[in-house]
């Protein structure tokens, strides 16, 4: 079990990036991606592009990390522009004057002969179109206008509230002053008629 796990650890891995599918247009030129990693090293390490699993489009050689990958075959409308020296191993390869018999199945293929021949590869599955088709944003854009209608109506509401919370604190704080000076004003008359009727009073005999 011990040995499994090492032999996995090192193994040779080959990718194609987050997405295994391209989208090109007709006549124009696509980079068909692809890596590889290994953590022992390579050694006269061999790859090789196909298409649809059995033309070769592509087969290159690469004698170690100090050196740049060596052109053995390829067709005419290839191009390769990876690089194996720096800090990744990138043996990607550009199609040019793209048709629609270019669509199909891209696969990446690797073999390391420092790793006992170890093998490995991975998929990009292109899609020759007429046009690029932009996309329908309409929905989204509905769907935004809404949500920003019902946050504006929502703040105004707010806002409303306030105002009229407001009107009405102002409104009662008024009466209850009015209330407290008519209160005032009235003891002060009944206190000077009582007055007044006190200095009235017929005197005594």
């Amino acid at each position: 079990p011990g040995l499994h796990v090492f032999t996995i650890a090192f193994a040779l891995e080959v990718s194609v990036g987050k997405t295994n599918t391209v989208m090109a247009l007709n006549n124009s030129n696509v980079l068909l991606p692809c890596t590889f990693t290994t953590c022992i090293g390579f050694q006269d390490l061999v790859f090789t592009w196909y298409f649809n699993s059995t033309e070769m489009i592509y087969h290159g050689k690469i004698k170690s990390k100090a050196s740049e990958p060596f052109l053995v075959g390829r067709n005419p409308r290839v191009e390769f522009v990876g690089s194996t020296t720096g800090k990744d191993n990138n043996i990607s390869i550009v199609l040019k004057n793209v048709e629609f018999s270019d669509a199909g199945k891209y696969t990446c293929h690797v073999r390391n002969p420092k790793e006992k021949n170890a093998q490995h590869n991975a998929t990009i599955f292109l899609t020759v179109v007429q046009k690029m088709v932009e996309a329908d944003n309409t929905v989204t854009l509905i769907i935004v206008g809404v949500v920003g209608g019902l946050i504006g109506l929502l703040i105004l509401f707010m806002l409303i509230k306030r105002v009229v919370l407001f009107i009405i604190k102002k409104t009662q704080d008024g009466k209850k002053e009015c209330l407290v000076s008519s209160s005032g004003n009235d003891n002060t008359e009944n206190g000077l008629a009582g007055s007044k009727a006190e200095q009235k009073a017929p005197p005594k005999a």
